[in-house]
């Protein structure tokens, strides 16, 4: 989950990755030479990698990107394969122009600075939202695009990974960040929860999942640039997992959110490409959509956590001001489907909130 396109390292010319940096590019590695001079933070993310914007030596408007991934901490083997995969699928994905896996540098092709976040964040302040659902729309046919990728060897999004993702929200949200013990009764109806929805999200059919196709990791391209619209970025985790996964992370995203009734505009228009494109959605789309929610919530409840570690554990407190967001969707299945009322009810303790009577399904 990647901060915005703003520096995040303003001293790193003094340490000695940057310096290590800086002569793998006076190599010329691929043959490409790089003016290292020109070297500026393009982005951060949550892990610890970081990303750099170098120009060419000639023409200067040529730029590429660099990725420091130091080897003790991450491995840019998997970063390199879903790349070549994704361009092989027809995904806007960067192009590796060179790599030094020793040290854990990539040069990438560039594909811009403009995030779809801030592309739909300054259509909407616009009122410009046919602006908005094109992109939306071409976010869309990506993702089916994504899908039909065949990718057996990656791994798989298995009981123990979502398992360990909902653990997240006991031990980060609840009991880190709010310093909130739960009962007996509320573990063990959270416990049942989880174990309801672990249930529905691994009898989902499966394909290739991004994991973070959200807002922040789509870019805006320029005109006639690779496949179209949205470069793909962070794709780095992808497994082989649920069908409504990513759809999940893009019409629920925790970074901009949409009225209800357009994410269920896009659900279907999603779920009508999809079924075109044989990907195993399903005839009934009622169905489809519950799955759509019980996944979403499995990544929302994953997510309160993570913001909350990243906040507590690392120092990055900026994630804290999404967190409202990432909430309300929670609350929002948790309240329309009654398996989840012990989450409800530990929603509204946590919240403060006095329980309302509400139908449920």
């Amino acid at each position: 989950m990647p901060n915005p396109l703003t520096p995040q390292h303003p001293a790193a010319s003094a340490d000695s990755r940057m310096e290590a940096l800086r002569a793998w590019l006076a190599i010329a590695p691929g043959g490409l030479r790089a003016d290292a001079s020109s070297l500026q933070p393009a982005s951060s993310d949550a892990s610890f990698r970081r990303y750099f914007r170098v120009h060419a030596v000639a023409p200067q408007q040529t730029s590429w990107i660099v990725m420091d991934a130091p080897p003790a901490k991450e491995d840019i083997g998997p970063f390199m394969h879903v790349a070549a995969l994704l361009r092989a699928g027809g995904i806007s994905a960067p192009q590796v122009l060179a790599s030094e896996a020793r040290q854990g540098f990539i040069l990438l092709s560039d594909l811009g600075s403009t995030t779809y976040l801030q592309a739909l964040q300054d259509a909407r302040a616009a009122g410009d939202l046919p602006r908005c659902h094109g992109l939306m729309l071409d976010a869309l046919a990506a993702l089916v695009r994504l899908q039909g990728i065949r990718a057996a060897d990656l791994p798989a999004y298995d009981a123990q990974r979502l398992r360990t993702e909902l653990e997240l929200f006991s031990q980060w949200y609840v009991a880190r960040h709010l310093g909130v013990e739960m009962t007996a009764q509320e573990q063990a109806g959270l416990s049942q929860v989880f174990e309801t929805l672990l249930a529905n999200n691994l009898a989902q059919p499966c394909v290739l999942v991004h994991r973070d196709y959200h807002s922040r990791n789509l870019m805006l391209l320029d005109a006639g640039r690779e496949h179209g619209n949205p470069g793909v970025l962070d794709f780095q985790d992808a497994v082989i997992g649920p069908v409504t996964y990513d759809l999940a992370s893009l019409l629920r995203d925790a970074y901009i959110a949409w009225p209800e009734e357009q994410q269920l505009d896009w659900a279907i228009r999603y779920w009508e490409r999809a079924r075109a494109a044989g990907l195993p959605v399903g005839d009934d789309f009622g169905t489809f959509y519950r799955d759509f929610e019980w996944m979403g919530l499995q990544r929302h409840l994953k997510v309160l956590g993570i913001f909350a570690r990243l906040a507590h554990r690392d120092g990055k407190t900026g994630y804290l001001g999404d967190l409202p967001v990432v909430l309300a969707y929670a609350r929002g299945v948790a309240a329309r489907y009654r398996d989840f009322n012990p989450l409800l009810r530990l929603l509204d303790r946590l919240q403060g909130v006095v329980p309302q009577a509400a139908y449920t399904f």
